[in-house]
């Protein structure tokens, strides 16, 4: 990566009677990421790297990090719909085509949910490590059965990069709002637990191309899901990275924003 300054900018949007908190940097082709269930930190060389090539709009979900915590939002699918109207708020809807969507972890769920809401209205569909689909063999980590720290230390496949990320003892502030988000997943993807048992019917609709990435290590969500989608989707191909878990885009930042990145502007 170069060493080029990223500008980025936030606001709050206000949508469903909520404070949505947007985080916007670069220009070029607007690209909508979407961040894990535990959050995201604010500023992350990969979120960088897609800004020296596209518009990116990287959105707190609704009732996590910087966002307000609608009281009726009770379903993945919810939050698919209010990303669907931010887009048109922003009026990033009027020229169908040009929007991109980048979904990490239970991002990816929610961006594979508004691709089926509009099943030719994106230019690209990006998966990485995505819930969603329910396993056939394995089965997705239980944030229940883990605490938050030890559930976001099984992401890593290499330890030594959870440590020069967060520390070795991660700040009380990291740990407060890793916990926050946490019941705000249970709220709204707790039975069926991280999965919606219609999706996989409903993203044969999807016109979309999509790329489906997958840590080869992945601990909590199985590469069977990354499988399928890739059979569920009628265009869509697997890249698996090796020396990866489940947070690609903090283990491997160079590797995955490259293959983004060429797959999004590609003919």
């Amino acid at each position: 990566m170069t060493s080029t300054t990223i500008t980025w900018e936030s606001e709050t949007v206000p949508i469903a009677g909520a404070a949505l908190h947007v985080a916007r940097a670069g220009a070029g082709a607007p690209l909508l990421v979407l961040h894990h269930d535990v959050g995201s930190l604010e500023r992350l060389p990969f979120y960088d790297a897609l800004a020296r090539r596209f518009t990116v709009l990287v959105p707190s979900h609704p009732g996590y990090d910087k966002s307000e915590r609608p009281d009726w939002l009770r379903s993945v699918r919810d939050v698919a719909v209010l990303y669907q109207w931010l887009l048109a708020e922003r009026e990033l809807t009027r020229d169908p085509g040009r929007v991109s969507l980048l979904g990490l972890g239970f991002g990816g769920w929610i961006a594979a949910e508004m691709a089926t809401m509009a099943p030719r209205a994106f230019r690209r569909l990006v998966l990485v490590g995505a819930m969603g689909l329910k396993p056939e063999r394995g089965e997705i980590a239980d944030q229940a059965l883990l605490s938050y720290i030890d559930y976001v230390r099984r992401g890593f496949a290499d330890p030594r990069v959870f440590d020069r990320i967060f520390g070795a003892e991660p700040q009380t502030s990291v740990l407060e709002q890793w916990d926050l988000n946490r019941e705000m997943t249970f709220r709204i993807a707790w039975k069926p637990y991280m999965y919606n048992p219609t999706l996989g019917r409903l993203l044969g609709s999807v016109a979309t191309p999509a790329l489906v990435v997958w840590g080869r290590e992945d601990r909590i969500v199985p590469l069977e899901c990354g499988e399928g989608y890739q059979k569920a989707l009628a265009h869509a191909r697997l890249e698996v990275l090796d020396g990866a878990g489940h947070f690609v885009e903090l283990e491997k930042p160079d590797e995955l924003a490259q293959l983004v990145t060429r797959f999004v502007t590609e003919a």
